[in-house]
């Protein structure tokens, strides 16, 4: 019995010689490998984020939508770095066969990719959307059908606030079309109505003089980007002449402009006896025994 334990222990030894001797260094390799790896990845996603936050023109909500770009790539790197590790260390130093896992794990993928389908389309139109900076925290957007101010953007899911201060939460893979209202600039589109029997031409006058003063004021001449256009007449119905005033503006100043915009065409208007624009009215309706008379 005891011999037997001892060749039992001899045979053991000289396995363990023989695979420190050929396999260890090996292991060592590998590990060393994926520390580095794992390391450097980590500093490079560091960089990233820090030179994100220097920038002052993305700002912070931007920072954090690069940080979240960077963790999920980060995480990414992190797993294939362990998993072809794991594999390596497997196959050339423990001499496992890996090609059952390998294919036990790709029908579990595949098992799990058909279970969680909109949940993948999320993460990957989520992560497209940061990536490309489709809109950022702040912006005014049009998506899936609900628009307002994005004030939350994940991989999974887009948060807007309408005007009337609805909450919409929009999956990701929700969002096809993006319409943006606030990227690099606004304009405003104004439709001054006026009597037909007004002068044109004094009326375009006027408009373009109020357009002017709003752009020369210094209280809005960081908000008008460029300065302000009167076209003409947009359009004639009955007694009512429409002008188009156009006027660009910075991302989310189009409201406060164009609500001083119409005060001071009012005023404007009044001061020089304008007469607004009124709309045909049409009367139906059934007459009585006596009007028929």
């Amino acid at each position: 019995m005891e011999e037997k334990f001892s060749n039992i222990w001899h045979a053991w030894h000289n396995y363990l010689v023989v695979w420190t001797r050929d396999r260890a260094p090996k292991l060592l390799v590998i590990l060393v490998l994926a520390f580095i790896l794992v390391r450097l990845l980590g500093l490079i996603t560091r960089k990233i984020v820090a030179l994100s936050e220097k920038t002052p023109a993305h700002g912070a909500m931007r920072s954090q939508q690069v940080r979240t770009v960077v963790g999920v790539v980060s995480s990414v790197g992190v797993f294939l770095i362990v998993f072809i590790a794991g594999m390596t260390l497997l196959k050339d130093v423990f001499l496992i066969n890996i090609e059952p896992l390998l294919a036990s794990a790709g029908i579990a993928g595949l098992a799990i990719g058909f279970g969680a389908q909109t949940l993948v389309k999320d993460v990957i139109n989520g992560f497209f959307i940061l990536v490309e900076d489709q809109f950022e925290v702040g912006d005014t957007i049009r998506a899936a059908g609900v628009s307002g101010a994005v004030e939350e953007i994940t991989m999974r899911r887009t948060i807007l606030r309408d005007s009337d201060g609805t909450l919409h939460i929009v999956p990701n893979s929700s969002i096809q079309i993006v319409s943006n209202t606030t990227r690099d600039w606004s304009q405003v589109t104004l439709h001054i109505s006026a009597d037909y029997s007004e002068n044109s031409d004094r009326v375009v006058e006027l408009l373009t003089e109020v357009a002017k003063e709003i752009y020369n004021d210094p209280a809005f001449k960081d908000d008008v980007v460029a300065e302000p256009q009167v076209p003409g007449i947009e359009r004639v119905r009955g007694n009512e002449v429409d002008y188009l005033m156009l006027v660009k503006v910075r991302p989310g100043k189009q409201y406060n402009v164009a609500r001083e915009l119409r005060r001071r065409i009012k005023v404007c208007f009044e001061k020089n006896n304008i007469k607004a624009g009124v709309p045909v009215q049409i009367y139906t309706g059934q007459l009585s025994g006596e009007d028929k008379k």
